[in-house]
């Protein structure tokens, strides 16, 4: 309700090894992406080695800036989610947080599934899978 987001127990140890700031932002407003701040630094550091003309460059920049904030994790484990990004991913009540490697998504519930049933997993994913070797 207050924007508010309960990072789930099973992340929480793992983000906690990255210090108490992170970068919360999104490319597309549909989701909500949270980095820690090495993470996100890192990402900044690839981008800044680019051309300040490259488009690709500027979209992403534009769209997570706009989007994005620096925020801490507080004594109970929560994050603050950005009001115009909370807005746009419709974020106030149930959300499902995944981890995506290194970074956690936030999704609105109903959206999640949504997209689960319109893009359903297929062999084909999974011969592109077994070709990477996984």
């Amino acid at each position: 309700e207050k924007g508010r987001l309960k990072i789930p127990a099973v992340f929480l140890e793992q983000l906690k090894e990255f210090g108490d700031q992170f970068y919360i932002t999104s490319t597309t407003g549909e989701t909500a992406r949270i980095y820690p701040m090495q993470v996100w630094s890192e990402i900044e550091d690839k981008l800044a080695k680019m051309p300040s003309t490259n488009r690709a460059k500027r979209k992403f920049l534009m769209r997570t800036s706009y989007y994005g904030q620096t925020v801490e994790l507080d004594g109970q484990g929560r994050l603050l989610l950005p009001t115009v990004l909370r807005e746009s991913a419709e974020t106030k009540g149930d959300v499902d947080v995944l981890g995506n490697l290194d970074y956690l998504e936030v999704m609105n519930h109903t959206r999640m599934l949504d997209q689960l049933k319109k893009e359903p997993y297929t062999d084909e994913d999974d011969k592109a899978l077994e070709d990477l070797g996984i």
